[in-house]
């Protein structure tokens, strides 16, 4: 089955904080906020949503093709796909444009400020569905273009195709008439739990109504694991303990590669989402986004750990 991920891709500069935001803040001077913090250095690494998961997927072994947009400055990107083997035809370069970059900078209590520059991301990465089998492909909108990410769904359902509905960071800047559409029909709707209030906020939804919108809702909860929502109820799938929690940049997008490949493999709902959460436990012990890696057997090893 072809596995097509629609996202973005970026440069990411991580910067770590070695001591709490909260302490540099004053509560009642949010409103003349001007603050410094004065990070521990900075590394640059390859990321963007679109990336992220395809990393994740390649690791699991399968074959994904990223649709997404990059700037004139792509071929370190370029260079870093083709030796990690992952396909680059549907992805369009934007020449007056540099990649999209993000600035993160991560705090002691594992809190998180980002700075987002959209570049390329700006454009569509016009994807010609024509082009796709619906029997044999499984589409995955993730946050990036924001016209592709409105776009994206309404076409998977006139080609009838199956698609999983990720708005993360993009929530904020979608409609909540936008935010509906996407996700009724959806194959799965999946969100964190912030995320999720978010929808049921700029939608004015109950829970219960959000729910009944996609086939299934897995809203993720950081290291209190992931909770499935389906037509067979509601299932609690726990967290995959890592050796050591060191950057949860990017788990939430090796989650997704992980879910991806049980599902395309047959597998129900509950064991995949099991895959994702093994996939995560790698993602959290390394800074940054694709540079973890793990071999078939250190992944089996840690997947029966949560037997």
């Amino acid at each position: 089955m072809k596995i097509i991920v629609s996202g973005s891709l970026a440069y990411d500069r991580i910067m770590n904080f070695p001591e709490y935001f909260s302490d540099h803040i004053l509560p009642d001077k949010i409103h003349v906020l001007n603050v410094c913090f004065q990070v521990d250095g900075v590394t640059e690494n390859y990321g963007g949503t679109a990336g992220n998961i395809a990393y994740a997927l390649t690791l699991m072994g399968e074959r994904p093709l990223i649709s997404a947009t990059i700037g004139s400055d792509n071929h370190k990107y370029f260079e870093w796909l083709a030796k990690n083997d992952i396909a680059i035809a549907g992805i369009k370069v934007i020449p007056q444009e540099l990649t999209a970059g993000a600035y993160i900078t991560t705090d002691k209590a594992d809190n998180q400020i980002t700075g987002f520059n959209p570049g390329a991301m700006k454009y569509s990465s016009d994807l010609d569905f024509a082009t796709l089998d619906p029997n044999e492909t499984l589409f995955l909108v993730s946050p990036g273009n924001l016209a592709d990410m409105i776009n994206y769904p309404r076409l998977c359902r006139t080609a009838g195709i199956p698609y999983i509905f990720d708005p993360g960071q993009a929530l904020p800047v979608l409609q909540a008439e936008d935010l509906l559409s996407a996700i009724t029909g959806a194959k799965i709707l999946i969100v964190n739990d912030y995320e999720f209030d978010l929808i049921l906020d700029k939608t004015g939804l109950k829970k219960e109504e959000l729910l009944g919108r996609a086939e299934t809702t897995i809203i993720t909860l950081g290291e209190s694991g992931s909770m499935l929502y389906g037509t067979d109820g509601e299932k609690k799938i726990p967290v995959c303990p890592a050796k050591k929690v060191l950057d949860p940049t990017g788990a939430g997008d090796a989650y997704r590669g992980g879910l991806i490949s049980g599902l395309i493999n047959g597998k129900d709902l509950a064991a995949s989402a099991l895959l994702g959460s093994a996939c995560a436990s790698f993602a959290v012990e390394c800074y940054g986004t694709q540079v973890y890696h793990f071999s078939p057997e250190e992944f089996t090893t840690r997947l029966q750990s949560l037997a």
